[in-house]
């Protein structure tokens, strides 16, 4: 219970309860969004990526900063199963910052001839 400003009490429901709520949609909603999204990852390494993300918050003890980051988690989601993402940062949210091997490609110096500035590999 929680004893407001102008002296009500008010019964308040554990946050953790919100948090378990979002974990569990977020687990739920994860292979629509992997159809959706085409991404090529397995489901268990998607859901420990979930998981330390919930864990790097366990310590927060502010209420509201709990009711704030459950409240950006819904929203995250929202937006996720309404594809206004792109699968690149659904990528990074899940894996981090990884180098795509597409910026892997080969360097050419001031004196490349005009056959291996045109090279295709």
């Amino acid at each position: 219970m929680r004893c407001m400003s102008d002296g009500f009490v008010v019964n308040k429901i554990p946050d953790s309860v919100f948090a378990i709520s979002l974990f569990r949609a977020i687990r739920r909603e994860m292979p629509r969004i992997f159809a959706i999204y085409d991404i090529d990852m397995p489901l268990e390494q998607a859901k420990a990526a979930i998981r330390k993300h919930f864990l790097d918050n366990k310590d927060i003890k502010d209420y509201r900063v709990q009711e704030m980051l459950v409240e950006q988690g819904y929203f995250t989601l929202e937006t996720t199963m309404l594809q206004h993402k792109q699968k690149s940062h659904l990528m990074h949210f899940l894996e981090g910052y990884t180098v795509p091997m597409e910026a892997d490609r080969k360097r050419l110096f001031a004196d490349a001839s005009i056959d291996e500035q045109f090279a295709r590999n």
